[in-house]
């Protein structure tokens, strides 16, 4: 059983660190630590291929040949530590059933996010992109040095050693030893700064399908989620949220509560009343009995149409400019054509299937254990420790296994873990605290994806041309007010807003796009693809307009407008090959085509769909992505599929909506998944590549939406623009 360091201690280029009880289990931590500064320079213009390498952060070899490779990215679901792990163990060429993983500590000096800067977290589908070069070179010099040992031991060259599979061999004399024999030796061999890392040609594991780490965990039921989680003496406690967002308790009766068998404690903490039992249903059954008066003097008390209302208002007046090029407006006016529309979205929930929940504890040696589901574990740690009223070094960490989050988990204010610090707090530390949102308390809780409105003009000359396109949005920022907003907001402009709008790589002659931060009372955060999930939809629909405006096929005129767009014009053309693109479809029967950049990945759609009287079929989905080298095929093929069916339900019905600032969908039955019956043959072509690779959890979700949209049209001559979709008026043709 390996043994980690809750807060490994400093080192420098030229010491060597070991894990803790490495003599008592067998195992050994190689190698250095990160400097910090780096994270920082590296989030400005970053050549991670220059960062030194760091094998004893990632890697622990044990005396059983097991190689344990350290995550420092939470793992949702989206396969990442299998990734991860893929990109080490080829360069240290370990044997993949050896291979093992294991959530690192919380500790930002060794572990940051090297595109966020000195931030350990994970989001933006960074995973893979940060750590490329970070693991192979960890890898590389843990293999260097196992090399190193095994020359000393048998006064050998380094140069006649190979390694492979585990084993480390010197043919010339028939001696071989396998890793967990060499790993103490090893750990004494100078780090390598600069070891030599495989051609691609050499890769044996990265751009293969190899087995999925956590699958068989997952499959047998001893993954351990944070729900799982049980501490000795822990108790439960569910929490009494205001029924709108702003609202503050007033008054509280609690006697029944307090009545009611199992329960231990009620207390008030900034976000409500929480009620302490025994187990979860005690505790929910306790809530229920609580008679609250809340203050709402300072809440949401609008419905979704008036919040609506409100952003057709400010659309009309001038925003903030976040891109410009030559006059539209000028343009547009002379033009042969002009075509105006209007999108509208929902606010959004994450909905994922394992709700918000964590554990926390009091040590004896007065630090704090908290386990969870870890995103953000830099802006988490503080926030506890401030809740607490300790420093950041007695907050540890323990990441667990997480059931979904597409952005959830990952709140600048560190939200459901304040709360559970808060609860802590106010019963004395006295037993450790598992805090248990319901699906109800999740899904009207607030951190929504933002509701959005877009209003866009375009023109047309008389050989359909684009002239001119202004482009108007209104949403919360989800940035403005947070930690974040220094680094990503410019001139009040929310990047997250207006990204893959106002940087669209279509090559429109004059465009302004300008934005309105709206202001209203509902909490609003990222949704899997952030700003993506309504500007691809915009883009691409409102493209396809004017593609059918101007007598164009719809592929055609994207590609007229993509020729410095290489990569995008590539997977559009790849999904159209495969779709059979330009085939005469049957009746009622269309494809729709829509690409979209996000993450630095590429991903193109083709839908295949039906459509009769109010109902849309989705039958097929043909996917091209270019996400530079591919890591492992498999779970990129894997997390397309999972973004068609996370999606689809958004395109065809959910929606959160409010009724006097009160949320009316509190569960499944009113905000429905997509079934099983729902899915659609998905078909994953993968762009060969010789990049760097990026992400991959987020960009299939923009493009779906809008290959339906598009495909709707081509079945119906009518265009839908906005999500969900209304079928309600759509009749087959």
């Amino acid at each position: 059983m390996l043994k980690v360091h809750p807060t490994p201690p400093a080192a420098t280029p030229s010491r060597r660190a070991f894990l803790e009880g490495a003599a008592a289990t067998g195992a050994v931590l190689i190698g250095f630590h990160l400097d910090a500064g780096k994270a920082v320079r590296a989030a400005a213009g970053p050549d991670l291929s220059t960062l030194p390498a760091q094998p004893n952060a990632f890697v622990r070899i044990a005396a059983d040949d097991t190689v344990t490779v350290m995550i420092k990215h939470l793992d949702m679901g989206q396969g990442n530590t299998t990734g991860l792990a893929t990109i080490l163990a080829d360069e240290l060429d370990a044997d993949w059933a050896q291979v093992r993983t294991a959530f690192a500590p919380a500790d930002a000096t060794l572990y940051a996010n090297l595109l966020m800067g000195p931030v350990q977290g994970t989001g933006g589908s960074t995973a893979i992109a940060n750590s490329w070069f970070q693991l192979r070179k960890a890898g590389a010099a843990a293999r260097a040095m196992l090399v190193a040992a095994a020359a000393a031991r048998w006064k050998v060259p380094a140069s006649e050693i190979t390694v492979a599979s585990g084993v480390v061999a010197h043919a010339a004399s028939n001696r071989q030893a396998r890793f967990g024999e060499l790993a103490e030796a090893a750990a004494s061999q100078p780090v390598p700064q600069e070891p030599r890392l495989k051609d691609p040609s050499q890769w044996r594991l990265i751009g293969t399908k190899v087995a999925r780490l956590d699958s068989a965990a997952k499959t047998d039921g001893s993954a351990v989620y944070a729900l799982d989680i049980r501490r000795p003496g822990q108790v439960t406690a569910v929490v009494a949220h205001a029924p709108r967002f702003g609202g503050v308790v007033a008054a509280v009766d609690d006697k029944a509560a307090r009545a009611v068998p199992g329960v231990i404690d009620v207390v008030r903490i900034p976000t409500g009343v929480a009620v302490i039992a025994k187990d979860t249903w005690s505790a929910i059954r306790g809530r229920e009995a609580l008679v609250l008066t809340w203050d709402d003097a300072g809440a949401e008390t609008r419905s979704s149409d008036a919040i609506l209302a409100s952003y057709r208002e400010m659309a009309r007046r001038p925003g903030l400019v976040a891109s410009e090029r030559g006059d539209p407006e000028a343009a547009i006016k002379g033009s042969a054509k002009v075509l105006e529309a209007e999108f509208t979205f929902p606010y959004l929930a994450h909905a994922a299937m394992e709700p918000l929940n964590a554990t926390i504890e009091r040590a004896s040696d007065g630090g704090y254990d908290v386990y969870a589901g870890c995103q953000l574990h830099s802006v988490e740690q503080a926030v506890i420790a401030g809740t607490l009223g300790v420093t950041t070094d007695k907050v540890r960490l323990h990441t667990q296994w997480a059931g979904g989050s597409f952005g959830r988990r990952a709140t600048p204010g560190a939200d459901y873990l304040a709360e559970a610090a808060a609860i802590l707090r106010a019963t004395g530390a006295k037993a450790p605290v598992h805090l248990v949102w319901t699906r109800e308390d999740d899904m009207a809780g607030g951190f929504y994806r933002p509701t959005v409105l877009h209003t866009l003009k375009a023109g047309l000359d008389a050989k359909g041309a684009i002239t001119g396109w202004t482009h108007t949005m209104v949403g919360k920022s989800i940035l403005i007010g947070s930690p974040f907003e220094t680094m990503m907001v410019k001139n009040g402009v929310d990047a997250t807003t207006v990204e893959g709008a106002s940087d669209t790589p279509y090559a429109l002659p004059a465009f302004r796009f300008t934005v309105h931060n709206a202001r209203e009372g509902v909490p609003v955060l990222w949704w899997r693809s952030v700003g993506h999930t309504h500007t691809a939809q915009v883009m691409e629909v409102f493209i396809d307009e004017l593609a059918q405006a101007a007598g164009a096929d719809p592929l055609a005129f994207r590609l007229g407008l993509l020729s410095s767009a290489p990569r995008l014009s590539g997977v559009l053309k790849l999904a159209a090959e495969k779709a059979g693109w330009g085939s005469p479809a049957a009746k009622g029967s269309g494809l729709g085509i829509a690409g979209h950049e996000s993450f630095g990945s590429y991903v193109a759609m083709v839908a295949d769909i039906t459509a009769e009287d109010a109902k849309v079929k989705v039958n097929r989905i043909v996917a091209a992505v270019d996400v530079g080298i591919a890591v492992n095929p498999d779970v990129i093929r894997a997390q397309v599929e999972g973004a068609v069916g996370f999606a689809l339900s958004s395109v065809l019905r959910n929606r959160i909506t409010l009724k006097d600032g009160v949320v009316q969908e509190r569960n499944f039955d009113a905000y429905e998944p997509t079934r099983m019956s729902e899915m659609p043959l998905v078909e994953v072509h993968i762009m060969p590549s010789t990049a760097a690779p990026t992400g991959i959890g987020e960009p299939g979700v923009p493009v779906l939406a809008p290959s339906i949209s598009n495909a709707i049209f081509a079945a119906t001559g009518q265009r839908l623009r906005s999500l969900p979709l209304d079928l309600s008026g759509m009749k087959g043709v």
